[in-house]
């Protein structure tokens, strides 16, 4: 879905095809085919965006292979889709039955992670439209927290120097200008928009910058105008942001909101839950305030074992503090968020919008709706039939149609 801003760019709309994952080049065909232009049909649209996930072995036979390229470019056009930004964090396994830590491997600190993103980009430059000169590639934020020391960052910050070079010559050789976005995550070495300014300063490349996702943003308790303004001055590039909500307790310490917390504590992916020690004041980090936080939904809401005498320091982290609001790393849908004693941060995705694309001229272009866990949702909110699903991405996508034409933004055909 396209959009004209009152200064007269346009913005893209997609959504993000890692909610049903495929590993091979016939399965994104068939997700083409299956869900995508179900979708865009639901949505009575000619044209679809899709913010196409390619794991590595479908990634290199459409690099190795000309023709599988050009067909997968011809199958875009004859559903009515169309590509301006891949999902480049996933590298294979998204579908797994447990994916946990497993998303962020292979890392920025391996060689493998810059060729796979060498490949996309040059990918990219190969699907975007005709009369789209730009594309974006999101990215996980260098690594996973633990281990990470001097020489993995060192070998993180050659990898994306390298892959800014990369981009440079690709421009030269395509006329298409790809850029590479980290996406700062709960638990990573970014796990803020704040922990990506001085990586990406030394970095000193436009082409690589942050994508924001705006349920990591909520979940790690970000104020969207103060990270989006300290990404503006220290000079940033946001080339993609992701529409997305987190899961919200108010009362994290009554039975009844953890017994529903506890519903959305599944196996498969990892929900990273945050909480401040205090209120954030206007300006201020979340470190500033004390965040506070566990790698899953599971450990938080588990009580802290009893210290054993002489027990060795160290073992299981401790259970969050219950006396002011959580949040989880879950992707809820955009236009459902779950019943209560819970919520979703919708709010916080409408205040960041709003900063993102409200302004005189919008930050980014590239927006794109990531909901991934509709099957990870507690069995009864679960879509049991392809159309069930495609009638719930559809909802998810004309809220945020609604919420960019409520901020002056007019829809394309």
């Amino acid at each position: 879905m396209r959009f004209r801003h009152p200064d007269g760019s346009t913005v893209h709309l997609a959504y993000c095809t890692n909610v049903h994952p495929a590993e091979t080049l016939d399965g994104v065909l068939a997700q083409l085919r299956d869900h995508c232009e179900p979708v865009r049909r639901r949505l009575g649209r000619d044209r679809l965006g899709i913010g196409l996930w390619l794991a590595r072995d479908a990634a290199r036979l459409l690099t190795d292979d000309p023709a599988a390229l050009r067909g997968l470019r011809g199958a875009l056009d004859r559903r009515g889709l169309e590509v301006v930004t891949l999902n480049g964090f996933p590298y294979e396994g998204f579908g797994a039955a447990e994916v946990k830590y497993r998303v962020y491997q292979p890392d920025w600190t391996r060689p493998e992670r810059l060729a796979h993103t060498t490949d996309l980009a040059r990918l990219l430059a190969a699907l975007l439209p005709d009369d789209t000169a730009e594309g974006s590639v999101s990215t996980l934020p260098i690594a996973w927290r633990t281990p990470f020391d001097g020489a993995a960052a060192q070998a993180a910050h050659t990898a994306l120097t390298t892959l800014a070079a990369r981009l440079d010559a690709l421009e030269d050789l395509t006329g298409k200008s790809v850029r590479i976005a980290l996406e700062p995550e709960p638990g990573c070495v970014v796990e803020t928009t704040s922990d990506a300014i001085a990586p990406l300063t030394a970095v000193r490349s436009a082409r690589i910058g942050v994508c924001v996702d705006t349920c990591h943003l909520a979940t790690s308790f970000e104020d969207p105008a103060t990270a989006l303004a300290a990404l503006t001055t220290a000079g940033i590039a946001i080339p993609k942001a992701q529409l997305s909500a987190a899961l919200h307790a108010e009362r994290p310490h009554l039975p009844e909101v953890r017994e529903a917390l506890a519903a959305f504590a599944e196996p498969r992916f990892l929900h990273q839950t945050r909480t401040l020690t205090r209120p954030l004041r206007p300006g201020e980090t979340p470190a500033d305030a004390g965040l506070l936080g566990t790698d899953d939904l599971a450990e938080a809401l588990t009580p802290k074992p009893a210290a054993r005498p002489g027990a060795a320091p160290g073992g299981p982290p401790a259970a969050l503090p219950a006396t002011a609001p959580w949040r989880a790393h879950f992707h809820v849908p955009l236009h459902r968020p779950p019943d209560p004693p819970l919520t979703s941060t919708l709010p916080v995705l409408r205040d960041a919008l709003a900063h993102l694309v409200g302004g005189p001229a919008p930050l980014t272009r590239h927006l794109e709706v990531e909901t991934y866990t509709w099957q990870a949702l507690p069995p009864e909110l679960r879509p049991r039939t392809r159309a069930r699903l495609a009638d719930g991405i559809a909802a998810e996508l004309a809220l945020a149609r609604d919420l960019l034409t409520d901020l002056g933004l007019k829809e394309l055909p």
